[in-house]
């Protein structure tokens, strides 16, 4: 995690600002790195302004400050307090008070490696203020265009029929760099992207003992020496910027990695000067952990909690969008490793094949671990289903059963588990249902979401408790029910739009949302059953035996 002080936003090249022709800035001393960035503008005629500091500044003063006859020292210990405050640049206005840049600042500045410049009189602070600001917003934009775009093409790759590779390839174009997929055992199992040398390789192999939940690492937790250490430090590496993973690593027989700037801030604050926010306590697998080796930027993250899958990418540069977009990419991985290396994602493939080899779903079903279940249908209330919605939806309900058809989502859920309504979703369920019966729960659930759409309901749920149709024996309800409703039979258009019309209790808009079709298709499908049918349909004992019938098919 970057230092608490630091803003959510894109920092801001300082050569862009001074890029800017209507700011007329001049670089007049310090270095001229294009690496050195700003993360605002603030002014301060303080002869001591290092307690008003937060670090990342672009230091903005007219000298109203300055002594008379201020000489080389002071001027060495006012830049000395900018940089230890981690300042970026300091800006000195000139007019009113001075018309020259004193020269004895410009030593100050080169000195201690300071970028200096001048803002000329026509330039006002709060001008260069909004100019940071303005620079920032454009970076922001570019920065959710581009993780937006990053998101897109990886749910894209992880649809592909070699999802894995797919996700890695997307991902290490996506931050020019290079990406990989370690296993449980620390195995190399697929990789893609620029190739790197064995010290990257084997830095970012030392990360992924850092964040992975394995026995090595909880034994680090409650060890000492060495594997305490390294637990500790992967602790830290959790909450810093530049994480502590690599003296985990060191710990471990991994070369340590050499610590860079933080997010480009020029200067270190003298020891016990800085105030720093205390680091969360240790643990012994932090969820990611990131590291630099020379010019290269390391992170590795660990896929799920507990199958011990990690990812870990190298990339050229550091950006608030890669961390993003990496962790995307680990959430897909997640959910493309976790559950089918797992005995309940073994026992669903069991069950696969034995149904596609003739099994019975009878004999398959206590493979899944119950003898009853529901059948949920879903549809989300702004857009189509996707696969990762779908995903996105058995996660939250809990079971990897799903199945994605063209505008509707299937979930097979054991009948223990009761569903909650789901924020933009609305969901149809059926009664419990033993495997024998799990196509008439499909119907069922078919017609509650039909019914949850037409009413506007989050979640329906059909009922099962005994009605009066029970009292008579089934085959002679089927006979009647097949005798009553025969001027219907070939035409299932019709028979559902009665089913569903009588259902909402005559509703014409609510059965036309229903069932997807204009009110007026509605009330001709209706009136053309009403001939067919030769009944008045505005009867409710009409209407009860219609809809006796119709519940036996």
């Amino acid at each position: 995690m970057p230092d608490p002080t630091v803003p959510p936003t894109p920092p801001v090249p300082l050569d862009a600002l001074l890029a800017r022709d209507d700011l007329g800035l001049r670089r007049i001393a310090g270095p001229a790195d294009p690496g050195i960035v700003i993360h605002w503008a603030h002014t301060s005629e303080m002869a001591d302004p290092y307690p008003y500091l937060l670090g990342g500044e672009l230091l903005l003063t007219a000298g109203v400050h300055i002594p008379d006859g201020a000489g080389t020292g002071y001027f060495d210990a006012y830049v000395s307090r900018i940089v230890a405050a981690g300042g970026a640049a300091l800006g000195f206005g000139l007019a009113p008070l001075h018309d020259t840049v004193p020269a004895a600042l410009m030593e100050s500045c080169e000195l201690h490696g300071l970028p200096l410049l001048e803002v000329p009189p026509r330039t006002t602070f709060s001008g260069v203020a909004r100019a940071v600001w303005q620079l920032m917003a454009r970076a922001r934009v570019a920065e959710l265009r581009r993780v937006t775009e990053a998101q897109q093409s990886l749910a894209t790759a992880a649809s592909r029929p070699d999802p894995i590779p797919s996700v890695l390839r997307q991902l290490a174009r996506r931050l020019d760099g290079y990406a990989v997929l370690y296993g449980p055992e620390g195995t190399e199992l697929a990789s893609a992207g620029r190739e790197q040398g064995p010290e990257v390789r084997e830095g970012l192999a030392g990360l992924a003992k850092v964040v992975r939940p394995a026995a090595d690492v909880t034994a680090m937790a409650a060890g000492g020496g060495a594997s305490g250490s390294a637990a500790a430090a992967g602790g830290r590496a959790s909450g810093s910027a530049l994480a502590a993973g690599s003296r985990a690593a060191g710990a471990m027989g991994v070369p340590p990695l050499e610590r860079s700037r933080e997010w480009g801030r020029v200067g270190a604050a003298a020891p016990g000067e800085r105030r720093r926010a205390n680091p969360p306590p240790p643990s012994p697998h932090p969820a990611s952990a990131t590291d630099t080796l020379a010019d290269t930027h390391l992170a590795a993250y660990a896929l799920g909690s507990e199958n011990g899958f990690v990812l870990a990418v190298a990339t050229p540069h550091r950006e608030s969008a890669d961390h993003t977009i990496a962790s995307v990419a680990a959430v897909l991985l997640s959910l493309l490793t976790g559950e089918h290396q797992s005995a309940p994602g073994a026992a669903r493939s069991s069950a696969l094949v034995r149904l596609l080899l003739g099994g019975d779903p009878e004999d398959v079903a206590p493979l899944l671990g119950s003898d009853r279940w529901r059948v949920v249908h879903a549809t989300p209330t702004t857009q189509p289903p996707d696969a990762l919605a779908a995903s996105a939806l058995g996660a939250a309900l809990g079971t990897a059963l799903v199945d994605l058809t063209d505008d509707v989502v299937r979930v097979l859920l054991p009948s223990d588990r009761e569903p909650n309504p789901l924020p933009g979703w609305t969901l149809g369920i059926s009664a419990p249902a033993a495997p024998a019966d799990w196509p008439a729960a499909d119907t069922q659930a078919a017609r509650a979401l039909a019914r949850a759409r037409a009413t506007r309901t989050p979640l329906v749920r059909h009922s099962d408790r005994p009605a009066l149709t029970d009292l008579i024996a089934p085959p002679d309800a089927d006979t009647h029910a097949r005798a009553l409703l025969a001027p219907l039979d070939g035409n299932p258009a019709l028979t559902d739009t009665l089913r569903t019309w009588l259902s909402l209790h005559g509703s014409w808009d609510r059965t036309a949302v229903a069932l997807s079709v204009h009110r007026n298709t509605v009330r001709q499908r209706i009136a053309r059953c009403a001939t067919l049918l030769d009944a008045d349909l505005d009867d409710p004992d009409v209407r009860m035996e219609l809809w006796f019938a119709l519940k036996r098919t």
